[in-house]
C-alpha cells in the first residue's frame, strides 16, 4: 500500500503511523433527485473558542459554554460538498490545502476515496474566500491542483478579496486571510465566471446571498422539482451557538450584525421549507435537517 504525504501526515497525527492503517475520511452521500451530494471530508479545524464567543456578554457566555460543553479551543469539522450531475462533478470550496493547519487539508485523499483525481473535476464554486475553503485551491509548488476546472465566485467575493486596499482595512487577525485569498484567486484570474444572488450558476444550482461572515458570502440552493438542500458554508457557522442563539454576534464573522441577520433569516427559511443542508462546519458529515427547538433551532444529522 502506498501512503501519500497527507495521509502519512494524519496517521502520524493520530498516533498509529506504525500501524499503516488507510485514512479514512469521514463522508456521506445524499441525493436530490437524479443528482448525487457527498460531504468529503477536508480534516478539522482547532480554533480557540474565544474566535466564536469574544462578542457575547458574559453571562450568556458562561451560560453557553455549560450548556454546550465548550472548552478552550473549537475542532470543528471541514465538509466540503462534491455535486455529480452525471455529466459534471462539481466542488463547492476545495479545503484548506497543506499551509494553513496540519488537521486539514485532506481533500484529495477524500476524492480518491470516492474514485475521483483533481482532473476529473469540472467545475468550482466558492461560498467565500477563508483559508479553510480556498487554500487548497493550488499544491506546494503554487502549481492549480485542479487544471481542468471552471472556477465560479460571487461578484462581492472577489470584488472585497482581490482589492490591493483591503490587506490594510481588515483586522489584524484577518491579515494572512487577505494575503493569502489575493494570492490564490490571482491564479485563476483568467478563468473565472462570476455571478450574482438568485442566479442559476449551474442546471439547478443557484446562488444565494448570505453576507456577513464574509462580505460576499454565498450559499447554494440544490433543487430539483420539491427536492432540495442548501449548501450553507459558513453562514450558519457552528450547529451549538449559531443554531440556539442566532441573533448573537460572533467573532467569526467579518460583519457580526450583518452575520447574525443573514443567520436569522436563513435559519427561518430552511426550518419552514423543511430543507436539507450540508453544512462546512456542521458536526459529524454536515448533512442534515434544521428544525425550529424553543426560541432557536437545532441540527439533526440525517446520515
Amino acid at each position: 500500500m502506498t501512503l501519500s504525504r497527507r495521509k502519512l501526515l494524519s496517521l502520524s497525527a493520530a498516533g498509529v503511523a506504525g500501524s499503516l492503517l488507510p485514512y479514512k475520511p469521514l463522508m456521506a452521500q445524499t441525493e436530490i433527485g437524479t443528482y448525487t451530494l457527498t460531504s468529503l471530508s477536508d480534516g478539522s479545524l482547532t480554533l480557540p473558542a474565544s474566535m466564536v464567543l469574544a462578542p457575547i456578554p458574559e453571562g450568556d457566555k458562561t451560560g453557553a459554554i455549560e450548556a454546550f460543553g465548550l472548552g478552550e479551543a473549537l475542532t470543528p469539522p471541514c465538509n466540503v460538498t462534491l455535486l455529480q450531475t452525471g455529466e459534471r462533478n462539481i466542488l463547492f470550496d476545495v479545503g484548506a490545502g497543506s499551509e494553513f493547519m496540519s488537521s486539514a487539508g485532506f481533500l484529495l485523499d477524500a476524492l480518491d476515496e470516492v474514485g475521483l483525481s483533481p482532473e476529473d473535476i469540472t467545475d468550482i464554486a466558492f461560498t467565500h474566500a477563508h483559508p479553510d475553503h480556498i487554500w487548497g485551491l493550488v499544491d506546494d509548488f503554487d502549481d492549480l491542483l485542479f487544471p481542468d476546472a471552471k472556477y465560479m465566485i460571487g461578484q462581492a467575493e472577489w470584488d472585497y478579496w482581490t482589492n490591493p486596499e483591503t490587506v490594510d482595512t481588515i483586522d489584524e487577525g484577518r491579515t494572512t486571510f487577505a494575503v493569502g485569498a489575493a494570492r490564490r484567486l490571482a491564479r485563476i484570474a483568467d478563468n473565472i465566471t462570476f455571478f450574482n444572488d438568485g442566479e442559476e450558476i449551474l442546471p439547478g444550482v443557484a446562488a444565494r446571498a448570505t453576507f456577513g461572515h464574509t462580505p460576499g458570502h454565498i450559499a447554494f440552493e440544490v433543487r430539483q422539482g420539491s427536492n432540495a438542500m442548501m449548501i450553507i458554508g459558513d453562514c450558519i457557522g457552528n450547529d451549538h451557538i449559531a443554531l440556539a442563539h442566532p441573533t448573537w454576534k460572533t467573532g467569526s464573522d467579518q460583519d457580526m450584525e450583518m452575520g447574525a441577520a443573514t443567520r436569522t433569516s436563513l435559519l427561518d427559511q430552511i426550518a419552514h421549507e423543511q430543507m436539507s443542508v450540508l453544512g462546512f462546519h456542521l458536526k459529524g458529515n454536515g448533512i442534515g435537517r434544521i428544525e425550529a427547538a424553543g426560541d432557536g433551532y437545532r441540527f439533526i444529522q440525517d446520515i
